[in-house]
């Protein structure tokens, strides 16, 4: 089994996670990577990651490498938060992911104030630069939708042009699933990351 490497044709991408079953570790995992290339992270979160996480997914980095992830909270509101990670664009040099991790509420309709936020985020991001937005999905409570986990506002953020990918759990395990319109990898998550099957 060889590491996974996250590819999107689109920069803009709304991760949508089953509760529990290692968001927060796919965008360490995708920071790894972006970092282990050469480029700089911007991660914004209400909380950091959790350490030994945070340990364990880059340890595969020298300490210089690990400095160029950047860690930023939401503590004050949202929209100052948004306002900070463009001036952080604008003050350092080679970032190429930005990662905001549990963005919305976790539970029911995501606000439209939130979402307005990030595509006013979205439009000073140049194409080159990643951004990922990693939230919690929902179900289908009316059953017209095949599968069992769903982005919320998935048609907001296809109308500001962000493509939607799922992060499921199938069965137990360490098998994952990530999914998005054009299709699926099956994934093995490991103590140091993402692996393909």
């Amino acid at each position: 089994m060889a590491r996974w490497k996250f590819q999107s044709e689109n920069n803009l991408i709304h991760l949508a996670v089953e509760g529990s079953v290692g968001g927060t570790s796919l965008g360490l995992h995708v920071a790894a990577d972006v970092i282990g290339d050469g480029g700089r992270v911007l991660w914004v979160g209400e909380e950091m990651p959790d350490n030994q996480r945070f340990s364990q997914l880059f340890k595969h980095l020298s300490v210089i490498d690990a400095s160029r992830f950047h860690a930023m909270s939401f503590s004050s509101s949202f929209d100052k938060a948004i306002d900070a990670i463009i001036s952080a664009l604008d003050s350092l040099p080679s970032v190429k992911l930005v990662v905001l991790d549990d963005w919305c509420p976790s539970s029911g309709k995501i606000p439209v104030g939130l979402i307005s936020h990030v595509e006013r985020l979205s439009k000073n991001i140049d194409q080159e630069i990643k951004l990922l937005l990693i939230s919690k999905s929902t179900i289908d409570a009316s059953g017209n939708k095949v599968g069992n986990s769903f982005a919320r506002a998935e048609n907001s953020m296809k109308a500001i042009n962000f493509s939607i990918f799922i992060l499921t759990r199938p069965k137990d395990g360490p098998f994952r699933l990530v999914s998005w319109d054009k299709g699926s990898v099956e994934l093995n998550l490991t103590e140091s990351g993402f692996l393909s099957t």
